[in-house]
């Protein structure tokens, strides 16, 4: 491997210590049209081989930028195809490095079947082991389906470019206008990619990933020794209602959260935490945001939005993929109300049920405030398949607010007349109580026991099997 490589530097950084073996160096352009043969091409511009992450055994490529751009030819493809085929056997993930000028036009049609080698074995390697991504340089037209093809896509805040058409080339539009293809839109507006942040940032938080996931779906070696308490009590909790990424992190071993899509429908966290040493999928509702100085900076509606539902069904479906459990935080009002939205909320808000529906993995449910109506029924409510449903004392679950029930049950009937009506509306149909009594909920429990209550269902849940109907597959 080329010291001097940009590539060969990234790999470095991201694998352990002297661990990367390479594979196919000597491996060169076969073509010859256009004086390929008298330009050099090391690897074919792709470096390929394998290593090691905190132990984890990965296989990663790199794109040589300074060796026809990076540029993806019958070679360069075989090696990536290779590589995926030792994953495959192995089990173990695959890691790309993106640095391409694309399609390398002096291969043609050999290229473009290069292409569509890499999407079958991406397709067939989906739900297998885990597939990652970074950009650091370009990545345009067919190779932007590298990273959608993938589970999770990290992207150079800076220099990287992520686009099917470039912006110049949208109608009405151009760079300085709207920059499509920067590692800003493409996570908070298209959100493809997971992670943004500068090269070492990047590579720190890939190396973070890999040690919270599974190394495929049926070899879990992802259980680590917990040291933290596992009935440790937090009476903070109570005030995370609002800002449920911050309740994840209190409730984790070590309060360690990985989020991801952070920057994309943030009304919706997901995300893997660890509790009793076990990696567990999150996905909960949030109304506030407040950054590192503690002070509020955005706030949303308790709604289930189109976005974030296909952000939510995307990370269940993964992690029931690789039987990563889910623990859910419910706190949600209804469904996102504006024209934008109604065009798409009915089959999100379907993907959503159907993902949390379809799971088989444990799946335990806390409901921490409001949860009305057929969006709390799709936020892995019991009756669609929560295996454990908690709530804390003041959660509200009913079909709508108190008041506004009480507005249409007692209406004409003066105001006195109506509060008494929200009152006993409260009380009889929307209180923690009432649905305990239904055994729509298993426990109410204080916000402060919530690690100790989830640790222990999980527990309880580790050796959960569940049947389904025979089918080749669903879909919604």
């Amino acid at each position: 491997m080329s010291i001097t490589s940009q590539a060969s530097q990234r790999i470095t950084a991201l694998l352990d210590d002297n661990s990367f073996v390479e594979i196919g160096a000597m491996v060169t352009a076969r073509a010859t049209d256009f004086n390929l043969k008298q330009t050099e091409t090391p690897s074919d511009g792709c470096i390929t081989g394998y290593g090691v992450i905190d132990g984890n055994l990965v296989y990663v490529y790199g794109q040589d930028a300074s060796v026809l751009g990076g540029s993806i030819g019958e070679m360069h493809a075989k090696k990536i195809a290779g590589l995926y085929d030792l994953a495959m056997k192995t089990g173990a993930p695959v890691i790309g490095l993106i640095d391409s000028a694309g399609l390398r036009l002096q291969e043609a049609t050999d290229a473009l079947n290069a292409f569509g080698e890499i999407y079958k074995k991406q397709t067939m390697a989906s739900g297998v082991i885990p597939q990652i991504t970074a950009v650091f340089g370009t990545c345009g037209g067919g190779l932007a389906l590298f990273p959608a093809l993938t589970d999770f896509t990290f992207m150079e805040e800076k220099k990287a470019k992520l686009f099917v058409n470039t912006p110049n080339a949208l109608a009405g539009n151009e760079i300085s206008k709207c920059d499509t293809s920067s590692a800003a839109f493409q996570s908070e507006e298209a959100g493809i990619v997971d992670f943004v942040g500068d090269e070492a940032a990047i590579l720190g938080q890939i190396r973070d990933l890999v040690c919270m996931l599974p190394s495929n779906n049926e070899d879990d070696n992802s259980f680590v020794e917990c040291a933290d308490d596992l009935n440790r009590a937090d009476a903070s909790l109570a005030n995370c209602v609002g800002d449920t990424s911050i309740a994840l992190s209190t409730i984790a071993d070590d309060n360690a959260f990985v989020e991801v899509k952070a920057a994309y429908a943030k009304e919706m966290v997901t995300g893997f935490m660890k509790l009793n040493g076990v990696t567990v999928g999150a996905v909960a509702n949030r109304s506030e945001v407040y950054n590192e100085e503690g002070g509020k900076a955005e706030t949303f509606d308790a709604a289930l939005s189109p976005a974030g539902c296909e952000k939510a069904a995307e990370f269940i479906s993964f992690c029931d993929a690789f039987n990563i459990p889910v623990l859910s935080l419910t706190n949600v009002n209804g469904f996102k109300a504006d024209k934008c939205s109604e065009k798409k909320i009915a089959k999100a808000a379907a993907r959503l049920t159907y993902a949390f529906a379809d799971a088989t993995v444990p799946k335990v449910n806390v409901i921490i405030g409001k949860a009305y109506g057929s969006a709390y029924v799709a936020m892995n409510s019991k009756a669609i398949g929560a295996d454990m449903t908690y709530c804390w004392p003041n959660a509200e679950i009913g079909t709508m607010d108190a008041k506004l029930a009480a507005k249409i049950i007692c209406d004409g009937q003066g105001a006195d007349v109506v509060n008494e009506c929200a009152k006993e509306y409260a009380y009889l149909q929307t209180s923690a109580v009432s649905a305990a009594k239904r055994g729509y909920v298993d426990a109410i429990i204080e916000p402060a026991d919530t690690r100790k209550y989830v640790i222990g269902a999980f527990e309880m849940l580790f050796t959960k099997r569940e049947d389904r109907p025979a089918k080749k597959h669903g879909t919604v």
